[in-house]
């Protein structure tokens, strides 16, 4: 059984997976990268990278449902908007004995500060982008993403 990560631990991971650079080849290699670890799982999932604005990776697993794409763009909208992981967020509001929908008075139907969306940041240049999955229980959401970055920026 997983347990909930802890406000200094998610910290911990966002310093920890940082890229020295992140190219199109790259979104390509990491969202393929993901899809093969949410099939190990027979993760019913969605799957979204967008670097700047722009979508690089999108890929649809068994299971999912076009309600998963909405909670991509909510959960990747917190990511673009505090610069932290959508679950970062959340648990810092829930350590603050709040919600996330209660205190930032963000319209719910445009921002969920649930697990699966991770910024992508590129050392000397801050965050440039999310890596989102939708389909799971929010903190499987979370592991899955990381457990992509952390293979993906462990290869020489």
């Amino acid at each position: 059984m997983t347990t909930t990560p802890t406000v200094e631990e998610l910290e911990a991971q966002e310093r920890r997976l940082v890229f020295s650079q992140f190219t199109y080849d790259d979104a390509w290699a990491l969202g393929s990268l993901l899809v093969e670890l949410a099939r190990e799982r027979r993760a019913p999932v969605a799957i979204d990278i967008h670097r700047a604005g722009q979508q690089l990776f999108h890929a649809a697993l068994p299971g999912s449902t076009p309600d998963n794409d909405a909670w991509i763009a909510r959960k990747r909208r917190v990511v673009e908007r505090y610069g932290s992981a959508s679950y970062l967020v959340g648990a810092r509001h829930r350590a603050k004995g709040t919600t996330f929908e209660a205190s930032s008075r963000l319209a719910p139907d445009t921002y969920a500060a649930h697990g699966g969306s991770f910024p992508l940041t590129v050392k000397g240049a801050g965050v440039i982008g999310a890596i989102t999955v939708s389909g799971l229980p929010q903190l499987e959401d979370h592991e899955l993403v990381v457990a992509a970055l952390e293979r993906f920026l462990a290869r020489p």
